[in-house]
């Protein structure tokens, strides 16, 4: 049975990295670096009238460093959840900081590692219902964060398309966009 040996702080900033001393199942001592900075949320807010969803296109570091010709993701809203939050909170914070929208019903979808190989983040996974009039706020992110956060509402077709495509390279999104696709194909005819 896999067991934890010893952790070791090699950085502690806005993330932690530490180096994990590992017995594998098969009795194997291993080393792995591992990043922690906590739990996450990404709602893909849809509007079901209108079939349209709410996302953000912004800078990543991750994409930039990997030399992506284009860094700029496009996204559903996401982001850290805060101490003594619920996940359900953290959603609907992140969807009025980022894209200035109240959201209706929140479907839970479960909590999943992001990148199980590298950090302890999860994600708890949301779809929303929204509406025109939900719009409450101009979105952005917050201004001491310096997100930079450009607003997109696109049709649920065109966003189908687009990562169909290829065209969408962000994994929580990708996830989220699917599993309404299964629950929801009328909204796609």
């Amino acid at each position: 049975m896999a067991r934890l040996i010893a952790v070791e702080d090699l950085y502690r900033g806005w993330s932690r990295l530490m180096k994990a001393a590992i017995e594998t199942d098969g009795g194997a001592i291993i080393t792995r670096e591992v990043e922690d900075h906590g739990h996450a949320v990404s709602v893909l807010p849809y509007d079901p009238e209108r079939r349209t969803a709410f996302l953000v296109r912004q800078l990543r570091s991750g994409p930039l460093v990997a030399g992506e010709v284009e860094p700029h993701l496009l996204e559903a809203p996401a982001g850290m959840i805060d101490a003594g939050e619920t996940a359900e909170t953290a959603a609907r914070r992140e969807a009025l900081e980022e894209i200035g929208v109240r959201l209706g019903v929140l479907t839970p979808l479960g909590r999943a590692f992001s990148s199980p190989a590298i950090t302890t983040e999860t994600l708890t996974l949301f779809l929303a219902t929204c509406s025109a009039t939900d719009r409450v706020a101009e979105g952005g992110g917050l201004e001491v964060e310096h997100e930079e956060i450009e607003v997109v509402e696109m049709g649920l077709g065109d966003l189908a398309a687009l990562a169909d495509k290829g065209g969408l390279a962000d994994m929580k999104t990708l996830v989220l966009l699917s599993r309404l696709r299964l629950e929801r194909p009328d909204l796609f005819a």
